[in-house]
């Protein structure tokens, strides 16, 4: 047997155990912002709009991160994702404009899709043309923005042109739940099974730890990566169905920098930038995170710039940390093989 085959499955299966332990501090990490934020305003936490924004604001922001971090896993990026949003966010309210009395499902349908289309783009130029996937998705972010702002020019879609059933969606709530944190954990839920159960989630981790490999063993690299930004495209498709339901006004600049607050929460979340390590929980509590200290550090009276100061130092400091324990790891488990 070969230092290579006795090396990578462990470090595989060290690294997923590090990256469990990296989702429950974040876990903890989140907790705590909750717990000092409430006690300094009992109203973040212990009042009904406090409890509902709690699970409401984030709920968007983890279908980006979700599909995001399949993205990541690939050893991919996927910066288009805002724009993505932006543009589903605004066709849904033209749809609902320009087409009167069309069933909401089919609405969600239509930006879905249309979501999908975008990141099979993506994909499709990442996997054929070999070109780096920040490239191309720094290009198509800006693509697909221009084309919401040509699209949406100075105008906007307000509350007042979409069905007041659509718009209760952005606050209704089932046994004091919002709707659309309901839904945004069901699709996490079904992200996370299919990634942990099936092969094509396991063909996605194989990928990104070791592409060329993975080409050499004859898995399905061009399928699964253009699937992966399909996935993405399709998420971030929801989260602009989300975010008309939920903020009732959708100009051409919605979405914008959530491009980044997603690859944050993923990278804070545990996913390896580098691929091949990590699960969609991390992304998930990761998104959690960033929003919970968006609302918080305000009401800790801590001014704007030091609110993304925190948040870059996270994204930093999950990055090197992500480093180091690889390389921590690495080397006992050489110590190891060299012992045996």
């Amino acid at each position: 047997m070969t230092s290579t085959s006795l090396t990578r499955p462990a470090l595989r299966t060290n690294l997923g155990g590090v990256g469990k332990a990296r989702e429950f501090g974040i876990l903890i990490a989140l907790a705590l912002v909750v717990v000092v934020a409430t006690a300094k305003n009992p109203n973040f936490l212990f009042s009904a709009d406090g409890w509902r924004d709690l699970l409401l604001t984030p709920s968007i922001l983890v279908l980006v991160a979700v599909g995001q971090a399949i993205v990541i896993i690939t050893r991919n990026v996927d910066l288009s994702v805002g724009s993505v949003m932006g543009l589903t966010a605004y066709l849904t309210g033209r749809l609902f404009i320009d087409i009167p009395g069309i069933p909401i499902i089919v609405v969600v349908l239509a930006a879905v899709v249309f979501g999908g289309l975008l990141g099979l783009l993506n994909g499709a130029l990442v996997a054929f043309a070999r070109v780096p996937a920040m490239v191309i998705t720094l290009g198509t972010l800006y693509a697909y923005r221009g084309i919401n702002v040509l699209w949406a020019g100075s105008d906007r879609v307000n509350a007042s042109d979409m069905p007041k059933d659509f718009l209760q969606l952005g606050t209704a709530q089932v046994v004091g739940i919002p709707v659309l944190a309901i839904v945004a954990l069901i699709m996490l839920a079904a992200a996370a099974w299919y990634m942990r159960n099936t092969r094509g989630g396991r063909e996605y981790y194989a990928i990104g730890s070791d592409p060329a490999a993975a080409e050499l063993y004859g898995l399905r690299v061009i399928r699964r990566v253009l699937s992966a930004f399909v996935l993405s495209g399709a998420l971030a498709g929801l989260a602009g169905v989300f975010y008309a339901a939920r903020y009732g006004s959708v100009s051409s600049q919605a979405g914008s920098g959530w491009e980044l607050d997603a690859v944050g929460a993923a990278v804070i979340g545990g996913i390896a930038i580098t691929g091949g390590v990590g699960s969609v929980w991390g992304a998930a509590i990761g998104a959690m995170l960033l929003m919970t200290i968006n609302r918080a550090l305000p009401i800790l009276g801590i001014q704007d710039f030091w609110q993304r100061a925190v948040v870059g130092a996270l994204i930093i400091g999950a990055i090197v940390l992500d480093r180091v324990l690889a390389v921590r790891q690495k080397r006992r488990l050489i110590e190891a093989r060299d012992q045996s």
